[in-house]
């Protein structure tokens, strides 16, 4: 005879709780953090601008229904569109990360925090006219950078010890999740709703990784974050209406995401939520590619200028060896033929074959023109991936959090160049005061690829006075960056 299951309605589990309180109570008194999250503002909503000039981005911005006219909607930076704060959250995070040039983090999952910017942004801008229009006071930009940090956090600590990727599920759980929470509490959410509006996030079908891998890569890794972003806005906002939440949707026996997604296994913890992740997220300044090949392309920018002032070229190369970690090999290590920009943005051989070639790596990189060139291929063919164990325990090791790669050209008369080693890229926590400059600049660069001068130093001028910024209303921010 089977035993009856309970139908006693349990208490949220124990990771909604965590993730609950800490977004209605915890403090955040970290000033790096604060001055990070500054920082990923102006990173995060540059690389949008950038893609703005991609038409496979501009295709699917704008509202679903062509014309439509929300009242008190949430702009859009760079564009004229306000929209509906569901379909923002999906313009703003689709543009934030079509060009694979937003912040990173990397552990035993991967992931773009900033992504979670699209669905803040969006609703704390919506939430803020809906107020002024009822003549109640909007919400400040302190409140989307305090919700920036702590989205950072879920996705990061839930990302330390879990592998979502190595049971085919794509890292964009962690953005659903994670910007359900927050942007419940923008609305105005209690601590059981934020929870509730989590539960739900956890309880939607999941996206597969298959878009990210061979043989199927392709262009929706570059808007499932918008999607993901967007959806938890949803989400949120049903809670907002009264909907209940699902409390045991983890550990419910059989039908939980433990049993259903996650092959029995708890969540495991690393650390309590405070900062972390703000404090350290990886910034992409130099290069749009996936950032277990960073220091990649940046050796092989040092090997071009070596060959260069040897008098070589790339056909006196006989062959590359790429000595890495484990997770590069896995998501990025391959050969064979390559269908399109999202294919060649995640493939080590094309971004090292590249900077090789033409001491270059741009978005422009990915395209068609640049791809057709046969001596990408035929360089890409010489180069080998092999992993170093030390390198794959570096880049675990939470003091370390190193990205490693190095390069040792072969050269076709038999003569081995000197190895180049690069542990951390220049957007790493340990590079920060080299980085941050360079960070503005491409701040500067992408403002000035969307606005005219005097819009372009209003807005980076407020970015950068941190005491403004933070005491700015949403909407009075979002307006700066209607074009």
């Amino acid at each position: 005879m089977s035993a009856h299951i309970s139908n006693i309605r349990p208490e949220h589990d124990t990771v909604l709780k965590d993730i609950a309180h800490y977004v209605a109570h915890v403090a955040i008194d970290s000033l790096d953090a604060w001055n990070t999250a500054r920082l990923c503002l102006m990173d995060t909503l540059g690389c949008g601008l950038e893609a703005l000039s991609y038409p496979a981005c501009t295709k699917l911005m704008g509202p679903i229904v062509p014309g439509t006219i929300v009242p008190n909607g949430a702009r859009v930076p760079g564009t004229q569109f306000q929209l509906d704060p569901v379909q923002a959250a999906f313009n703003i995070g689709a543009m934030i990360r079509w060009l694979d040039f937003n912040d990173t983090w990397l552990a035993a999952e991967w992931g773009h925090p900033s992504d979670n910017l699209g669905g803040i942004l969006a609703t704390a801008d919506w939430v803020s006219r809906e107020r002024l229009a009822r003549n109640e006071a909007p919400l400040t930009m302190k409140d989307v950078l305090e919700a920036m940090i702590k989205a950072h956090e879920i996705q990061g600590c839930l990302a330390l010890e879990n592998a979502f990727n190595k049971v085919g599920l794509d890292h964009v759980v962690l953005v659903k999740v994670a910007s359900a929470a927050v942007c419940a509490k923008l609305m105005g959410a209690s601590e059981s709703e934020i929870a509730d509006a989590a539960s739900q996030a956890f309880v939607d079908g999941q996206s597969l990784r298959t878009y990210r891998h061979a043989p199927n890569t392709g262009s929706r890794k570059s808007w499932a974050a918008g999607d993901a972003t967007s959806r938890a806005v949803r989400l949120a906002l049903f809670t907002l209406k009264g909907e209940m939440g699902v409390p045991g949707v983890l550990t419910a026996p059989t039908w939980g995401f433990y049993d259903v997604l996650f092959k029995g296994k708890p969540f495991a913890f690393q650390r309590p939520y405070g900062s972390y992740v703000m404090e350290k997220v990886l910034f992409k300044i130099s290069f749009p590619a996936e950032f277990h090949s960073q220091t990649a392309v940046e050796c092989a920018m040092n090997l071009h200028r070596q060959l260069k002032e040897m008098g070589k070229t790339v056909d006196d190369i006989g062959k590359i060896t790429i000595r890495t970690h484990e997770a590069c090999i896995r998501i990025i290590d391959k050969q064979g033929p390559l269908a399109n920009p999202a294919d060649r943005d995640h493939c080590i051989q094309y971004m090292v074959a590249v900077p090789m070639l033409f001491g270059r790596l741009t978005a422009a990189d990915y395209e068609d023109a640049v791809a057709v060139d046969p001596r990408i291929d035929a360089l890409r063919a010489k180069i080998v991936c092999v992993e170093d164990a030390q390198f794959t325990r570096d880049y675990h090791d939470p003091d370390k959090r190193s990205i490693a790669n190095a390069l040792t050209v072969e050269l076709t008369d038999g003569r081995v160049l000197p190895e180049v080693v690069c542990e951390y890229p220049i957007g790493h926590q340990r590079r920060r005061s080299d980085g941050i400059p360079l960070l503005e600049a491409k701040f500067r660069t992408n403002l000035a690829r969307r606005f005219p001068e005097k819009q372009q130093q209003a807005i980076f001028d407020l970015c950068n006075d941190s005491a403004r910024l933070l005491a700015t209303p949403v909407n009075r921010f979002t307006d700066l960056w209607v074009i």
